[in-house]
């Protein structure tokens, strides 16, 4: 017995202990089959080293991680990467000893990080007028038209041949709504797609100063005769039926997926959630515009998140995020994510393996993402960075109910919504000054 203890002993003793992993924590506001996709993420690179641990955290909607996060860092335990949508930007920026430059993360960890490998329109908007990028292009989406064909083959539509312009859509909705759909057409994020890319596909300001890109003296204007035309156009549509509004953020998105409505301006990153969920099949298009604009369709603007480094852990910690990031922008890694969410794909390599692969062709509309944000940029269509946008957005969506109640006019709605959003604008700016 003696001599099976000490056996035991000597096993134990020369036995090396398992190295204790370095534990990453990734906070993220993806639900539902994105949230598979994000565990998967962790999971496989986890599964590919064994120095580091990323566990990945859903904290609920962008705003509400984005507000949880600023308040884990005042406690001194905030994450080591913050998932932040694009509205947040100006915001994080601002956040001086909050945040790590992902650039510095990057060359302080010994690793190639070269900006000119990701989609030109996606590191521009996460750049710094110094040149160095800021935060991680992660989840980066582009709004577009998304529809049933099944539902446009009952209408007595082509489903090949989807509605291009702004009038096409509201015959098309007509045609639905005769039909018998109830919902022939919806959106999900009223700001983003009905003002900041319809602005930008028609190569029309939303904010002065470049939107915002050149300055935080920038104020709202997109009230203009182009915009107020839109919102009279929906309006109107929201009255005859062949619009239904369904609530704000992406709320209107599962009413797509289900099949209760037939045309949905949205996000390229829903492409995911219906290839999976939806019983019908679904094509993808460009997002509609007014054909007698000069200069339309111009490009859309970026949606979806970046992924920010938060301050305050140790050195040793960021090495571990490094390489994580590092293996997020292998070609095959962001290639397999595009193809598997409809984001975009965030490295010029990673959309040259999918093309070459056949995916686009395979998966007709798939391409119409990256086509949309690829065309030649102008200071009125670059993208769009203001400071307290997150309240901005939450001004719109209360002013352009009232235009779908009836209770305002859609110019009434639009300079409400212009002048309280430059009062938040002025208190940003007067908060950061220097």
């Amino acid at each position: 017995m003696k001599l099976k203890l000490s056996a035991a002993a000597l096993v134990a003793a020369f036995a090396f202990p398992a190295q204790a992993q370095t534990e990453i924590q990734w906070w993220h506001s993806m639900g539902g089959a994105l949230g598979e996709w994000v565990n998967d993420l962790a999971k496989e690179y986890n599964a590919s080293q064994k120095d580091y641990k990323v566990v990945p955290t859903f904290k609920g909607t962008y705003d509400v991680s984005m507000t949880a996060a600023i308040a884990a860092f005042r406690a001194g335990n905030a994450p080591h990467i913050l998932q932040v949508f694009e509205v947040g930007t100006a915001t994080m920026m601002a956040s001086k000893g909050a945040i790590v430059p992902v650039g510095k993360v990057m060359s302080d960890a010994g690793l190639k990080f070269d900006p000119k490998t990701y989609i030109p329109a996606v590191a521009g908007y996460y750049t710094a007028p110094n040149g160095q990028m800021l935060s991680f292009p992660f989840n980066s989406s582009t709004p577009v038209f998304h529809y049933n064909k099944d539902a446009f083959k009952a209408a007595g539509m082509d489903p090949e041949n989807p509605p291009k312009t702004w009038p096409e859509v509201t015959l098309a909705a007509a045609k639905l709504k005769a039909s018998g759909h109830k919902c022939p057409f919806t959106t999900s994020w009223i700001s983003w797609t009905q003002l900041e890319s319809f602005s930008a596909w028609h190569n029309t300001e939303f904010a002065t100063k470049g939107n915002g890109m050149r300055g935080m003296d920038a104020r709202l204007s997109f009230n203009s005769p182009l915009q107020v035309r839109h919102f009279e156009s929906l309006g109107n549509m929201a009255k005859q039926g062949l619009f239904v509004y369904k609530g704000r953020n992406n709320s209107a998105d599962a009413t797509f997926v289900s099949g209760e409505c037939a045309m949905i301006t949205g996000s390229s990153g829903l492409y995911g959630n219906v290839k999976r969920n939806a019983k019908f099949a679904a094509g993808t298009a460009t997002l509609p515009y007014y054909p007698d604009v000069p200069g339309a369709p111009q490009n859309t603007v970026i949606g979806g998140a970046s992924l920010w480094v938060m301050s305050g852990r140790p050195a040793t910690d960021y090495k571990g995020v490094a390489q994580f990031f590092a293996y997020l922008s292998q070609a095959e890694v962001a290639a397999a994510s595009h193809q598997r969410t409809g984001y975009l794909p965030v490295t010029l390599p990673s959309f040259e393996l999918t093309d070459k692969s056949g995916f686009y062709k395979k998966n007709p509309g798939t391409d119409v993402a990256v086509t949309q944000m690829i065309r030649k940029t102008t200071d009125k269509s670059r993208g769009i960075r203001l400071g307290n946008f997150v309240q901005i957005r939450t001004i719109i969506d209360e002013e352009t109910e009232n235009i779908w109640s009836g209770k305002k006019t859609a110019k009434e709605g639009l300079d409400a919504a212009v002048q309280r959003g430059n009062e938040q604008l002025e208190r940003f700016e007067k908060a950061n000054k220097g």
